[in-house]
């Protein structure tokens, strides 16, 4: 059980890296507030749909990293 729990932590604290690292930036200076409504008009579905999903991924594999985090530390500590 200790050593699963171990795995599992490893496992989601890596695609916390992953899933951060893929997201786009919010603020890309002054050519993202010029690019912006370029991308209003044409209506960039896909890649605000991309975006959504990495948010939600963030959350859920931010709070499952904090509870394994604690539930690790609780076991080990024993």
């Amino acid at each position: 059980m200790d050593i699963f729990l171990k795995i599992l932590l490893v496992l989601v604290s890596l695609g916390l890296i992953a899933v951060v690292l893929l997201q786009s930036g919010k603020s890309a200076g002054l050519s993202g507030s010029i690019a912006g409504g370029a991308e209003q008009l044409l209506g960039k579905q896909k890649a605000r749909g991309m975006d959504a999903l990495f948010e939600k991924l963030t959350v859920v594999l931010g709070v499952s990293f904090i509870i394994l985090s604690v539930v690790v530390a609780y076991i080990v500590k024993g």
